[in-house]
């Protein structure tokens, strides 16, 4: 299989060349891409000096950058690994088998269920993040997957290339695990240790503003994929609201035949009205989504059949003469 290892980079000048190094003593054959998102430092220069291929991407965000190496990449099986030198390139042939074997559209390298990130990671709330997020996605899908955010996995090329990419930010791993949930793509976790940052190395996240954003992508996600689920949260809520106003002024009503709280009666009239509504609006958008999902369907099958080997058509003769 041809692999190419995939390295989105920012001002990754220390480390990158340890990683380039270290995956071509393990890949010997693989192609490793850098991808520098704007660097100030020498990211690029070095990763030249080290043998990687390096393409730029302009647009700021790790988003823009894996919408980048996924589009313009060929490979059969892809690797991501960040450039921070946190991940054991040693550990890449765990990631890479369940691919090459067939068993997986996309490989987790999962850095929490051995507890080495806990150990490792100084900043607590990231800690706090991963097991929010986790939680959250796990609720959602019935699914039990320990690490939701690692930086490092492996994919084949059905994923890459049938991967929608929306996000422009780090946010983009929860995008992805959450779509390969979504479309029921196969996915294996391969337990691996974590490294923190070397000295002198700094994290581009910024706890609270990535939080943010990536709490954000959950709420908009869960709204595009599990439609119905998520408006009749919302009409069960003004329901409930609807009733706690309005019982009142229906008890009024029926002992003395007279309204009085005419306000909140307009207010218990109009939260109803909005439970409806958003019942409503979750059963049209649950179609919708179920139509996306079979069509999704449908251009796997044209995908993998445009990529089965076609017999070679003639005639083969076992003797004599025509």
């Amino acid at each position: 299989m041809k692999i190419a290892v995939l390295i989105p980079c920012y001002n990754e000048e220390q480390t990158i060349g340890d990683v380039i190094d270290a995956f071509r003593n393990q890949l010997p054959n693989a192609d490793i891409y850098v991808f520098d998102n704007n660097s100030k430092d020498k990211t690029s220069e070095v990763a030249r000096r080290h043998g990687a291929i390096v393409r730029h991407e302009y647009q700021q965000g790790k988003g823009h950058v894996v919408r980048s190496m996924f589009r313009n990449i060929e490979a059969d099986c892809y690797v991501m690994v960040d450039g921070d030198n946190t991940y054991p390139a040693e550990f890449v042939h765990d990631l890479i088998a369940p691919i090459q074997e067939g068993r997986a559209n996309m490989v987790i390298g999962d850095r929490l269920s051995n507890g080495t990130y806990v150990k490792e990671n100084k900043r607590k709330f990231h800690n706090l993040g991963n097991t929010m997020v986790k939680n959250c996605i796990n609720f959602l899908y019935k699914k039990k997957l320990s690490d939701i955010m690692t930086g490092y996995r492996a994919f084949d090329r059905l994923f890459v290339k049938t991967m929608p990419i929306m996000s422009p930010g780090f946010e983009i791993e929860t995008e992805m695990s959450i779509h390969a949930l979504d479309k029921r793509l196969a996915i294996v976790e391969v337990p691996i240790p974590y490294r923190d940052r070397p000295e002198g190395s700094y994290s581009k996240l910024n706890t609270l503003a990535d939080g943010r954003k990536v709490l954000y992508k959950i709420f908009t996600l869960f709204k595009e994929y599990k439609p119905m689920l998520f408006f009749t949260a919302w009409s069960l809520l003004f329901l409930i609201l609807g009733l706690a106003v309005g019982i009142p002024v229906i008890a009024e009503y029926f002992a003395t035949e007279f309204i009085t709280r005419v306000p909140s009666a307009i207010l218990a009239v109009g939260l109803v009205v909005l439970s409806v509504l958003s019942f409503a609006c979750g059963a049209i958008l649950d179609t919708v989504a179920s139509n996306q999902r079979k069509q999704y369907e449908l251009e796997l099958n044209r995908i993998q059949a445009d990529n089965k080997p076609r017999p070679v058509q003639g005639m083969t003769r076992t003797g004599g003469s025509m």
